[in-house]
């Protein structure tokens, strides 16, 4: 039987394994790590939060809970696989507003701000869209640099882009755009949860480094720590990072793949979950720590009802705060917000660095200005063996666990001979 490994055991790699599993084919997941889910990652709720009292089955409340250290929203939710996924999986999947254009109780951002600042968006995003038919340019192209609602619009691209206005390309940028949808839900279990549970009876094998894919004779031989692994198909489902720093060597090179992956780099995005004392808000509220800053947090409150805050960095900002006290931070925009009584009232749970994380080393691809066309290259089979799947492969849907599911079926069902297109 004709034998695929793919490489790589995020969302596009369970994606591909599934499909081939589904479909009878002999399928071999390999991951670097010790988990699966990548990018996702979710984080159970009750090792987080601090035992009082600490009885053995303490606390009951948060049970299969999860907060999500990776991905946590299900972007355009209606149209996301994962999200029937989960609902026919038993997960909760949670369809309440995300709350991001609204400041609660107008702290520290007036209406009146909050109105011009919308106002500035949308004239940005308008200058933007109507520059489509030139060339490529930055996204800070469209705003002026000592425009008041400039550094609100760069705290916006780092969440959604990971990168500063000036580092995105406008082409780029507009094909999610014009794609994505308003519905951002989320799943109280965790999204890394939901993606890691659809890999549950394939074929796996955890802390497996791939460091070289000797394509050069009849089969593909994989040179892993624990030895050579054979296959007649290939998958490769790794963050860009990996393939730009060819920390995984084609033999015979590939040199378009790693130049693609250099020009789709990871930009970054970290949180920030703090235990609160008596949250006083309502579930899901937002609050925007400073408004006129580029580096600030959107501060999501009591998800799920839970006495936490998710405070979400991106960007430069990101950049900065990952070698600093990240939790500081965001408390310290939060009490300038609600009053210095509330300092004592937060105490800090966790804090992730994906810059830092090992064979990941970011969190999700933008490209360069002028090279939004490399993720078709990226995405192109070699000899029809050697096949590539991750968020960065897909053409709109990009920098989400969706985009990175669609691409990683398509590679499968280009394994199995079906149409791989993607919708």
């Amino acid at each position: 039987m004709v034998r695929t490994v793919v490489i790589g055991g995020g969302a596009a790699g369970i994606a591909a394994t599934r499909t081939l599993h589904d479909a009878g084919h002999d399928v071999l997941l390999v991951e670097a790590s010790d988990r699966l889910g990548g990018r996702a990652k979710s984080l159970p709720l009750a090792c987080l939060i601090p035992r009082e009292g600490g009885g053995p089955d303490w606390p009951p409340a948060f049970a299969g809970d999860h907060v999500d250290a990776g991905c946590g929203w299900l972007h355009s939710a209606q149209r996301n696989p994962w999200t029937n996924i989960a609902e026919t999986s038993d997960f909760t999947v949670d369809r309440s507003d995300a709350n991001w254009r609204t400041q609660w109780r107008d702290l520290g951002f007036s209406p009146a701000d909050q109105a011009s600042s919308a106002d500035a968006y949308a004239t940005w995003n308008k200058r933007a869209l109507a520059a489509l038919e030139g060339a490529d340019r930055p996204l800070s192209d469209f705003i002026g640099p000592n425009d008041k609602w400039r550094p609100k619009i760069d705290a916006i691209s780092g969440y959604a882009n990971g990168a500063n206005l000036s580092e995105v390309s406008l082409h780029d940028w507009a094909a999610y755009e014009e794609a994505s949808t308003d519905d951002n839900w989320t799943v109280k279990e965790g999204y890394g949860t939901l993606v890691a549970s659809h890999a549950t009876s394939l074929n796996v094998r955890l802390s497996t480094l791939v460091t070289r894919i000797d394509h050069s004779g009849h089969r593909i031989k994989l040179d892993t720590p624990a030895g050579t692994i054979e296959a007649d198909h290939v998958i490769v489902c790794v963050p860009t990072t990996v393939l730009a720093k060819s920390q995984i060597v084609f033999d015979p090179p590939l040199p378009d793949k790693h130049a693609a992956a250099a020009d789709l780099p990871l930009g970054l995005a970290d949180k920030v979950f703090l235990l609160v004392d008596r949250p006083e808000w309502p579930t899901n509220a937002h609050l925007v720590g400073n408004p006129y800053s580029a580096c600030t947090a959107s501060h999501r409150l009591s998800p799920f009802g839970w006495p936490i805050v998710e405070s979400f960095f991106g960007g430069d900002c990101a950049e900065m705060l990952e070698d600093r006290d990240a939790a500081r931070f965001a408390i310290d925009e939060l009490v300038g917000l609600l009053g210095s009584d509330w300092r004592k009232r937060f105490t800090p749970l966790a804090a992730t660095r994906w810059r830092h994380e090992p064979n990941i080393g970011g969190s999700y691809s933008h490209a360069r200005i002028g090279r939004a066309g490399q993720r078709a290259v990226l995405a192109a089979s070699v000899d029809g063996r050697i096949h590539f799947a991750g968020e960065a492969c897909h053409s709109f849907d990009f920098s989400t666990a969706h985009g990175a599911y669609e691409t990683g079926v398509a590679a499968a069902r280009a394994v199995i001979g079906e149409p791989a297109t993607i919708a």
